[in-house]
Protein backbone atom coordinates (compact mmCIF):
# COMPACT_ATOMS: atom_id res chain seq x y z
CA UNK A 1 0.00 0.00 0.00
CA UNK A 2 1.14 3.69 -0.64
CA UNK A 3 1.62 5.89 1.92
CA UNK A 4 0.71 9.28 1.98
CA UNK A 5 2.48 12.90 2.98
CA UNK A 6 0.50 15.69 2.70
CA UNK A 7 3.10 18.94 3.20
CA UNK A 8 1.39 22.41 3.27
CA UNK A 9 1.74 25.79 4.75
CA UNK A 10 0.40 25.30 8.17
CA UNK A 11 -1.99 24.56 9.56
CA UNK A 12 -3.35 23.24 5.90
CA UNK A 13 -1.51 19.82 6.17
CA UNK A 14 -2.91 19.08 9.59
CA UNK A 15 -6.65 20.21 8.45
CA UNK A 16 -6.63 18.02 5.43
CA UNK A 17 -5.14 14.96 8.14
CA UNK A 18 -8.37 15.57 10.43
CA UNK A 19 -10.82 15.90 7.28
CA UNK A 20 -9.59 12.64 6.11
CA UNK A 21 -9.73 10.85 9.50
CA UNK A 22 -13.17 12.32 9.87
CA UNK A 23 -14.12 9.64 7.06
CA UNK A 24 -11.49 7.02 6.74
CA UNK A 25 -11.19 6.80 10.97
CA UNK A 26 -8.63 4.00 10.42
CA UNK A 27 -6.36 6.01 7.95
CA UNK A 28 -3.41 7.08 9.52
CA UNK A 29 -1.32 3.81 9.43
CA UNK A 30 -0.62 5.24 5.92
CA UNK A 31 -1.29 9.18 6.47
CA UNK A 32 1.21 11.82 7.48
CA UNK A 33 1.37 15.78 7.58
CA UNK A 34 3.70 17.71 7.62
CA UNK A 35 2.84 21.93 8.28
CA UNK A 36 5.17 24.22 7.21
CA UNK A 37 5.29 27.49 9.17
CA UNK A 38 5.73 31.31 7.44
CA UNK A 39 9.46 31.20 9.39
CA UNK A 40 10.19 27.68 8.35
CA UNK A 41 13.51 27.90 5.61
CA UNK A 42 13.83 25.38 2.98
CA UNK A 43 16.34 23.21 4.39
CA UNK A 44 14.58 22.33 7.37
CA UNK A 45 11.39 21.80 5.38
CA UNK A 46 13.67 19.20 3.20
CA UNK A 47 15.42 17.73 6.41
CA UNK A 48 11.51 17.25 7.72
CA UNK A 49 9.94 15.61 4.52
CA UNK A 50 12.97 13.42 4.54
CA UNK A 51 12.30 12.35 8.51
CA UNK A 52 8.68 11.72 7.12
CA UNK A 53 9.77 9.48 4.33
CA UNK A 54 11.76 7.16 6.44
CA UNK A 55 8.90 6.95 8.78
CA UNK A 56 6.75 6.02 6.44
CA UNK A 57 9.21 3.34 4.93
CA UNK A 58 10.43 4.66 1.46
CA UNK A 59 14.09 3.98 2.85
CA UNK A 60 13.09 0.13 3.40
CA UNK A 61 11.13 -0.01 -0.17
CA UNK A 62 8.16 1.53 0.34
CA UNK A 63 6.34 4.12 -2.06
CA UNK A 64 5.02 7.78 -1.01
CA UNK A 65 2.96 9.74 -2.67
CA UNK A 66 3.52 13.37 -1.62
CA UNK A 67 0.12 15.92 -2.04
CA UNK A 68 1.50 19.29 -1.70
CA UNK A 69 -0.29 22.34 -1.56
CA UNK A 70 1.16 25.61 -4.02
CA UNK A 71 3.62 24.37 -7.19
CA UNK A 72 6.99 26.24 -6.26
CA UNK A 73 6.46 27.29 -2.71
CA UNK A 74 8.39 25.79 -0.01
CA UNK A 75 6.39 22.55 0.49
CA UNK A 76 6.56 21.49 -3.06
CA UNK A 77 10.18 22.35 -2.76
CA UNK A 78 11.39 20.79 -0.10
CA UNK A 79 9.24 17.43 -1.63
CA UNK A 80 10.46 17.39 -5.04
CA UNK A 81 14.18 17.98 -3.41
CA UNK A 82 13.36 15.00 -1.18
CA UNK A 83 11.33 12.50 -3.78
CA UNK A 84 13.35 10.23 -5.78
CA UNK A 85 10.85 10.27 -8.72
CA UNK A 86 10.45 6.27 -8.63
CA UNK A 87 9.61 5.50 -5.14
CA UNK A 88 8.18 9.43 -3.83
CA UNK A 89 6.59 11.13 -6.11
CA UNK A 90 4.81 14.51 -5.73
CA UNK A 91 1.74 15.73 -6.82
CA UNK A 92 0.60 19.71 -6.73
CA UNK A 93 -2.36 21.23 -5.39
CA UNK A 94 -3.73 19.39 -3.00
CA UNK A 95 -7.61 19.34 -2.11
CA UNK A 96 -10.66 17.53 -0.16
CA UNK A 97 -11.35 15.20 -3.55
CA UNK A 98 -7.37 14.52 -4.29
CA UNK A 99 -7.08 13.28 -0.71
CA UNK A 100 -10.13 11.28 -0.25
CA UNK A 101 -9.35 9.96 -3.77
CA UNK A 102 -6.02 8.94 -2.86
CA UNK A 103 -7.10 6.87 0.36
CA UNK A 104 -9.40 5.13 -2.01
CA UNK A 105 -7.37 4.19 -3.75
CA UNK A 106 -4.09 3.68 -1.82
CA UNK A 107 -3.65 -0.47 -2.65
CA UNK A 108 -2.91 0.87 -6.58
CA UNK A 109 0.59 0.96 -7.69
CA UNK A 110 2.07 4.46 -7.14
CA UNK A 111 2.17 5.51 -11.28
CA UNK A 112 -2.05 4.76 -10.93
CA UNK A 113 -2.89 6.54 -7.76
CA UNK A 114 -0.56 9.91 -8.88
CA UNK A 115 -3.48 9.53 -11.90
CA UNK A 116 -5.94 9.20 -9.50
CA UNK A 117 -4.99 12.15 -7.33
CA UNK A 118 -5.00 14.40 -10.24
CA UNK A 119 -8.31 13.29 -11.61
CA UNK A 120 -9.89 13.64 -8.16
CA UNK A 121 -8.74 17.27 -7.74
CA UNK A 122 -10.00 18.44 -11.30
CA UNK A 123 -13.24 16.46 -11.30
CA UNK A 124 -13.86 18.18 -7.51
CA UNK A 125 -13.43 21.54 -8.44
CA UNK A 126 -16.17 22.50 -10.07
CA UNK A 127 -18.96 25.86 -10.12
CA UNK A 128 -21.62 24.73 -8.59
CA UNK A 129 -24.14 27.87 -8.23
CA UNK A 130 -26.26 29.68 -10.27
CA UNK A 131 -25.57 33.31 -11.15
CA UNK A 132 -28.76 35.27 -9.85
CA UNK A 133 -29.82 37.52 -12.93
CA UNK A 134 -28.80 41.38 -12.33
CA UNK A 135 -30.63 44.56 -12.45
CA UNK A 136 -34.42 42.47 -11.54
CA UNK A 137 -36.17 43.25 -8.45
CA UNK A 138 -36.66 40.33 -6.27
CA UNK A 139 -40.51 39.43 -5.95
CA UNK A 140 -41.96 39.75 -2.48
CA UNK A 141 -42.97 36.58 -1.20
CA UNK A 142 -46.72 36.17 -0.86
CA UNK A 143 -46.41 36.47 2.76
CA UNK A 144 -44.56 39.96 2.33
CA UNK A 145 -45.36 42.31 4.69
CA UNK A 146 -45.87 45.10 2.02
CA UNK A 147 -48.86 43.65 0.17
CA UNK A 148 -50.43 43.30 3.87
CA UNK A 149 -53.19 46.17 5.64
CA UNK A 150 -53.47 46.96 8.73
CA UNK A 151 -56.66 48.86 9.51
CA UNK A 152 -57.55 50.69 12.42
Amino acid sequence: MVSILVIAHAPLASSLHAVAEHVYPDCSRHLCSLDVAAGDGLDMVEARVRSALIALGADEGGEVLMLVDVFGATPCNAALAAADGLRARVVAGVNVPMLWRTLCYASLPLEDLVARAVAGATQGVMHVSVPRRQNQANSPASDDQVKHHHHQ
